[in-house]
C-alpha cells in the first residue's frame, strides 16, 4: 500500500495513550497495511499506530513466522524474565538493555474483530511487551539498563 513516516523520540504523539477500535473499517484495513509495508521497508520487528502518527490500539509484529497484527491487545499473564538488547524505530541508530518477560499470553482482536490468544516466548514475547507499551504510551527508552548506544545494523549484516 504506502510506507508512513515513522515518528521519532521527542514526537507528543509517541506518550499519547491509544484509544480502543470499535470496529474494523476500510481505514482500519488500510492502517493496517500500510503499518506492514512501513515496518518491512525500516527492516523493524514491529510497528505500532502511535508511531505512524495514529492513536489507535493497533499494532503489527514479524519476527520471521509471519506478520501477526494486534487490535485492542491486552496482556493476560507473563512469566520468567529475559534480558538483551532492545532497539526502536522511533529511535533510529540507538538500542539498549531491557528486561522483559520471556513468556507473554496476550488476547487481541483479529482484522476480522475475532478474538485470539497469542502465547510469545523470547524474542515474540520482547516484540508484544514492546508494543504494546507503545499503545500505552509508554517507549524502551524509558526501560533502559545503563542507557542507550549508538548502533549500525548495516554493519551487522
Amino acid at each position: 500500500m504506502a510506507i508512513r513516516k515513522i515518528r521519532e523520540l521527542g514526537d507528543e504523539v509517541l506518550t499519547k495513550k491509544c484509544k480502543e477500535v470499535t470496529k474494523m473499517t476500510l481505514r482500519n484495513r488500510i492502517l493496517i497495511s500500510d503499518m506492514l509495508d512501513t515496518m518491512y521497508e525500516a527492516q523493524g520487528v514491529g510497528l505500532a499506530a502511535p508511531q505512524v502518527g495514529i492513536l489507535k490500539r493497533i499494532a503489527v509484529v514479524d519476527i520471521g513466522d509471519g506478520p501477526v497484527v494486534l487490535i485492542n491487545p491486552e496482556i493476560l499473564s507473563t512469566a520468567g524474565e529475559q534480558t538483551g538488547d532492545e532497539g526502536c524505530l522511533s529511535v533510529p541508530g540507538k538500542a539498549g538493555t531491557v528486561t522483559r518477560p520471556d513468556y507473554v499470553k496476550v488476547r487481541t482482536y483479529t482484522e476480522d474483530m475475532d478474538v485470539i490468544e497469542i502465547e510469545g516466548e523470547e524474542l515474540l514475547a520482547r516484540a508484544l511487551c514492546h508494543e504494546i507499551d507503545h499503545l500505552e504510551g509508554k517507549m524502551y527508552v524509558d526501560l533502559v539498563e545503563g542507557g542507550l548506544r549508538d548502533v549500525d545494523y548495516e554493519e551487522e549484516e
